[in-house]
């Protein structure tokens, strides 16, 4: 997944222990020890399920359980069913900013002796820092995401470098009367979280403390919000920009009207469907804000396993294979969803269905993640709504009540709805 939506749970325990019953599996039977994932709808998951299973040679199964397909609903779900204890569920599929909230709830199982070195060993960094609450290692990183900037080579024959670089060259298209307008994601959600903390990490800025628990938005974040501003007042902006969420942004450059997109990858096989528009679609790095390259927010889903689980070993066990290589392999060229493990980058089947793999891999080196927070939900709540609509901006007085109303949030007892 690439941005997470809102996470509000409209009802308390007692309504989830009736809601489990939808999707509750038996945990043990007449065929032995289930292994119950819960994961969103991924189209090719099944077969990794069954390939696993056939690994397992019997000493358990694993029964694929498909959550909502909005995140919002799959949290609210798993919550639930967590905050009841409930132990029909073994492996689950969180989102990479789910961690800390279930981990610090004590929902989740640590990783750890083999297990875990067998998760680290040729994974990916910065995935596995999604993957790390205090120092210790809650899940195991499944697929991951970063932007790229989008270009037409017809309009951009060399991409710019920097965002000021972007703007200037958009600004002087969209005078000549060409279609230079830049989408991205400036709508009150997710999305627009992701960008402003794209900005303040490739500025060398800090929204929290490295803890979590304490809210700084400092000058390198103002100067953040100083370049978010300048996108969002730009004569090249989208119109649409403070309204615009992923699909929207990428509709808006196929159907002619921009020359640069700030997206995440899947847009290039989307833009195959038309080869008029194919043919003059190009990536680049995304463009740095200062310094030589810019720290792009991740996305993805890590496995974790449940506390309440009754299988503990068979869980981690399915686990390691789910996430295994192969697995990713299939999942990266089927559903294209970017490998965690780097090794998996340079499978040559990889070529044709990732091209920009080397500008993805590169990015993913140097990438970012969002404030680790068992607060996330609010202080996500609190970004998105500050930020919004992004042309508004007064980025000092913007950054002082981010860091009023973000400690607010962190002050906050409890796991949150």
């Amino acid at each position: 997944m690439g941005a997470t939506r809102r996470y509000r749970l409209a009802a308390g325990v007692g309504a989830a222990v009736l809601a489990a019953g939808t999707l509750t599996a038996c945990g043990s039977g007449d065929q032995g020890i289930t292994v119950n994932v819960y994961k969103y709808p991924q189209e090719n998951f099944q077969a990794i399920v069954d390939s696993c299973n056939a690994k397992a040679g019997g000493r358990y199964n694993i029964v694929y359980n498909k959550l909502p397909r909005e995140a919002d609903g799959q949290r609210e779900q798993m919550v639930r069913r967590l905050a009841a204890e409930d132990d029909s569920m073994d492996v689950l599929g969180l989102d990479v900013t789910w961690t800390a909230e279930l981990a610090k709830a004590g929902w989740i199982r640590e990783f750890t002796g083999s297990v875990k070195s067998q998760v680290e060993n040729g994974t990916l960094k910065t995935p596995l820092e999604t993957a790390t609450y205090e120092g210790k290692l809650y899940g195991a990183p499944d697929n991951t995401n970063v932007q790229l900037l989008w270009y037409r080579s017809d309009l951009v024959p060399t991409p710019p470098k920097t965002w000021d670089e972007m703007i200037s060259m958009a600004e002087a298209l969209v005078a000549e009367g060409k279609p230079g307008q830049i989408v991205g994601q400036g709508k009150q959600y997710e999305g627009l979280v992701v960008l402003f903390n794209t900005l303040v990490k490739s500025n060398g800025g800090t929204i929290l403390d490295e803890n979590g628990t304490k809210a700084i938005v400092d000058d390198k974040a103002v100067e953040a919000l100083e370049a978010l501003k300048k996108l969002a007042t730009s004569s090249a902006i989208d119109p649409s920009f403070s309204n615009a969420a992923e699909d929207n942004a990428r509709l808006a450059m196929e159907n002619g009207n921009a020359a640069f997109q700030l997206n995440w990858p899947y847009v290039y096989a989307a833009a195959q469907k038309k080869p008029e528009f194919a043919k003059n679609f190009k990536w680049a790095p995304y463009p740095t804000v200062s310094g030589d390259q810019a720290k792009v927010t991740v996305g993805g889903i890590n496995y974790a396993v449940s506390n309440y689980t009754a299988h503990t070993d068979e869980s981690f066990d399915a686990v390691l294979c789910l996430r295994g290589a192969e697995s990713q392999k299939l999942a990266a060229l089927k559903d294209g969803v970017p490998p965690t493990i780097e090794a998996v980058y340079d499978e040559p089947e990889m070529a044709e269905a990732y091209p920009m793999r080397d500008d993805i891999l590169e990015t993913l080196r140097n990438a970012s993640v969002r404030p680790r927070t068992p607060a996330y939900q609010n202080v996500s709540t609190v970004i998105s709504t500050i930020l919004s609509p992004p042309a508004s901006i007064d980025p000092q007085a913007t950054a002082d009540r981010l860091r009023q109303e973000l400690q607010d949030a962190l002050d906050s007892k409890g796991v949150l709805p």
